[in-house]
């Protein structure tokens, strides 16, 4: 008889690690897509250059070899990884550089009056940027950082590719040790769907509060 709550467990315990690579990628993609969005608003050309080499590389090469590049280039020079490192890397600088270009058109999108009025204060770039101009972009950046997110999510699957113990990759070794393969595809695809609903209302719920203060019409 198939012990179906010793294998559920397993995979619950591979639902651990798919979080814990969400969270991390999604930390990492957020520094990357404020540091790569702004830069492609720097005064300085070769600055507005990296970034726009680095956005449209991550975007326009493959995550799955970005993924095999990190894990197995990387090592071989000189760079020792980890499996759950080169998983959030590839992950946090893919999502990282389309999430960039939401921060760039964000900040494009703050009314020219308040880029004035920080000019009118003296303000320097930063402290506009830091005060004034990125907490109203923010509220902006929310829904598509909600969906980045579950993107980033959803991609976290890839790792099982590199034998990382993901819940996608449990799954398979339950199919495998049972011979059945509805049950443990069909608890991954639940499990899933409620990560992707937690994050969705949070984002909501965040972007509710913050624009409670900001005339800001999202």
């Amino acid at each position: 008889m198939i012990d179906w709550p010793g294998y559920i467990g397993l995979i619950l315990k591979g639902a651990i690690l798919t979080l814990q690579l969400t969270s991390a990628g999604i930390a990492l993609a957020l520094v990357m897509a404020f540091v790569a969005g702004l830069a492609r608003l720097s005064p300085s050309a070769s600055v507005r250059w990296l970034a726009t080499i680095y956005i449209e590389f991550f975007r326009g090469t493959s995550v799955f070899v970005q993924l095999f590049w990190a894990y197995f280039v990387l090592p071989l020079i000189g760079v020792p990884i980890s499996p759950f490192q080169a998983g959030v890397l590839a992950l946090g600088l893919n999502v990282g550089a389309y999430g960039a270009e939401v921060v760039r058109g964000a900040v494009q999108a703050v009314p020219r009056e308040q880029h004035e009025a920080c000019t009118a204060l003296n303000l320097t770039r930063w402290q506009s940027l830091r005060h004034v101009i990125v907490p109203q972009a923010f509220v902006v950046m929310l829904p598509t950082f909600g969906n980045n997110a579950i993107e980033l999510l959803k991609g976290t699957a890839i790792v099982s590719l590199i034998s990382l113990s993901d819940m996608t990759f449990q799954a398979q070794v339950v199919r495998a040790q049972t011979g059945n393969t509805a049950i443990p595809f069909l608890t991954i695809l639940i499990l899933y769907y409620l990560i992707s609903l937690v994050i969705s209302q949070s984002t909501r719920r965040l972007e509710r509060r913050l624009s409670a203060g900001l005339d800001v019409k999202t």
